[in-house]
């Protein structure tokens, strides 16, 4: 997910979109832990995209 398309999402958006990912986020680190994922590095892309969200979260929590 581009800073682009975060930055259009509006809060409320925003926030559920950090949630479902996290969620995804553990459980692709579960299923690789069982079995190795084809392509290990969506893992390291969840994590950016998650940080990414969360980022602009707080850069809107500091403009208030």
């Amino acid at each position: 997910m581009k800073m682009n398309e975060i930055k259009e999402l509006d809060l409320k958006d925003l926030v559920e979109k950090v949630e479902n990912a996290e969620a995804k986020l553990q459980q692709m680190k579960l299923n690789h832990s069982i079995a190795p994922l084809e392509n290990p590095s969506q893992i390291k892309a969840a994590r950016r995209d998650i940080a990414r969200m969360k980022t602009e979260l707080r850069q809107r929590e500091l403009n208030k």
